[in-house]
């Protein structure tokens, strides 16, 4: 993945967020940027940040394609999910101590050419791809991480529909549009 991050970045990345999130709040007055000054965290590249509360999501915002600099866009994303996710009421004070942060960094997605819904199930590799779905103006995501959750290609599909806005056999019956790529990702402990 040419996207890759040295790992020893990942926990001041996750830092990085968290502390975003604690200033936006109020808690801290300073974000501590010290650590973050190679040239490498400063290229175009998609993330995503999710945050989850006692193991649920709690927010969960980001970019397919880059759009700024790593650290701005993990900056800007921590925000997003934090206090903009309309699926969710903006996070609080007293709930940041209970969130755990996790950050994506993407690659560019590809399409995935198939010609039927059954050659769809057979290429998706669980677990690795990410998966973008579109049909019309209908379009949605999963994050590789979401194989987690829904570990079934069928059922992932199924739901992937469902969030784009679609029937949950779109899949199968109306030939949409897939795209698939990877992230390295970065978990809080």
């Amino acid at each position: 993945m040419s996207n890759r991050i040295a790992a020893e970045y990942g926990p001041r990345l996750i830092r990085l967020a968290r502390e975003t999130i604690a200033n936006r709040l109020g808690l801290i007055t300073e974000i501590d940027r010290s650590g973050l000054d190679d040239e490498a965290l400063n290229r175009q590249l998609a993330t995503f940040v999710t945050l989850k509360k006692g193991g649920a999501l709690r927010g969960c915002i980001g970019n397919l394609e880059a759009a700024g600099p790593l650290l701005e866009s993990i900056e800007d994303n921590a925000l997003q999910a934090a206090f903009n996710d309309h699926r969710f009421t903006p996070l609080t004070r007293e709930e940041l101590g209970d969130v755990v942060v996790d950050i994506s960094i993407l690659t560019r997605p590809q399409p995935l050419d198939y010609e039927h819904g059954g050659e769809l199930l057979e290429k998706l590799r669980p677990g690795t791809d990410g998966v973008i779905l579109k049909k019309g103006r209908a379009r949605a995501t999963f994050l590789p991480q979401v194989w987690e959750q829904l570990p079934e290609p069928r059922v992932f599909l199924e739901h992937l529909c469902r969030k784009a806005g679609l029937s949950p056999h779109a899949w199968r019956d109306q030939h949409p549009e897939i795209l698939i790529y990877q992230v390295q990702s970065f978990h809080e402990k």
